[in-house]
């Protein structure tokens, strides 16, 4: 039988006995426990003073539903048949629209790992909450996953990966958008940042409604809308359907990073600074106005660049609502009616037994 003691059977039976004597006579009482009980209402998102490793009792029980329901969108990349995408793309795709499918593509496998590193390496460890810290390593994991989707897609329909992943450093209107989220994730992942400054927390808010507002809740919810638009055509439907689920992700990111800055900002008694909250909408505007146009700077069927940049004013105006912002854009239309069925269908394929079942998260969220 295996000796935990003594894996390797180095001791013998008297210098067992020797060293187990001596771990007895190191053995000492335990201490006395002099911490008080956490209670819930010492907890706080930032600059908390109650013990982390404790997850109850909750403060944020709001939090802990996000874990609980995004780990009911469970699956993977490899589950999708893609085997007509691989024919779609060869022989049915116009030039027009591979270069649409590519370029999402390749926008789309810098940006989660931005989105994964800005979770995962600068925000996660300033939370003072367990129950904020689980469901964003839940988040952590999904943007890692998204990656994977991604990689799956490119290596399945056999394009250059090289070529691909390096066209947000070569081509401009993609790396402008990936530059503007870098810059933002740099200000906040300083070894030397201390949250107890004002203006360091106020950068930190403004970083944090970046990727949760504009980034994931502007750019990738409209990210993805090309491919849909070629999925309601009968085209790349695999690919359509990976991005569908990630895009279900991705809206629990967005909706938990605005309650989060909603949070925040109560707590600290804090209110942004409305002309930099100006300056961050006219920036993500413009960078969006160039990617769409070098996206579909010829269009394609049922979809055009001055529909992509109007859809994205039409949901940062919503992203604002939520927060008790002023409208950015006050007027934008809502160019896509269709998107938002893209994350709220009731119905999905089980892989298993081939069937229908019934969607499993926690009801449709409401952006309005």
């Amino acid at each position: 039988m295996l000796n935990w003691d003594d894996p390797l059977g180095q001791l013998t039976p008297e210098k067992n006995a020797e060293e187990q004597g001596t771990e007895q006579k190191t053995v000492t009482k335990r201490p006395t426990l002099a911490a008080r009980p956490v209670r819930a209402e010492d907890k706080r998102v930032l600059n908390g003073m109650s013990d982390i490793n404790q997850l109850a009792p909750f403060k944020y029980p709001w939090a802990w539903n996000y874990f609980l329901n995004a780990n009911k969108n469970h699956w993977t990349p490899l589950d999708i048949n893609m085997s007509q995408d691989v024919h779609d793309y060869q022989h049915r795709l116009t030039p027009e629209e591979r270069h649409v499918y590519e370029n999402v593509l390749a926008y789309l496998t810098t940006s989660d790992i931005l989105a994964m590193r800005n979770i995962g390496l600068a925000v996660m460890e300033k939370m003072s909450a367990p129950e904020l810290q689980i469901y964003q390593a839940r988040q952590v994991y999904e943007e890692a996953l998204h990656t994977w989707t991604y990689q799956h897609c490119i290596e399945t329909i056999g394009l250059d990966q090289g070529e691909i992943y390096n066209r947000y450093r070569v081509v401009p209107e993609i790396h402008q958008k990936i530059l503007i989220c870098n810059q933002r994730l740099d200000s906040i992942l300083r070894p030397d940042i201390d949250l107890k400054r004002r203006d360091e927390l106020e950068n930190f808010v403004m970083a944090y409604f970046f990727f949760a507002a504009i980034f994931e809740g502007c750019w990738f919810y409209n990210g993805f809308s090309p491919i849909f638009a070629l999925q309601r055509r009968g085209l790349m439907k695999g690919t359509a359907e990976q991005l569908q689920y990630i895009m279900r992700d991705e809206v629990m990111h967005c909706s938990f990073g605005l309650r989060v800055v909603k949070q925040i900002l109560k707590e600290e008694n804090l209110t942004l600074d409305p002309r930099a909250i100006r300056e961050l909408w006219d920036e993500a505007e413009a960078a969006e106005e160039a990617y769409a146009a070098y996206l579909l700077e010829k269009p394609i069927p049922g979809y055009t660049r001055e529909g992509h940049v109007e859809q994205f004013r039409f949901i940062a105006n919503r992203r604002a609502r939520t927060l008790g912002m002023e409208e950015p854009f006050p007027g934008a239309s809502n160019r896509l009616p269709w998107l938002d069925e893209q994350a709220n269908l009731r119905k999905e394929k089980n892989f298993f037994e081939t069937r229908v079942t019934e969607y499993q998260t926690g009801g449709v969220l409401s952006w309005a």
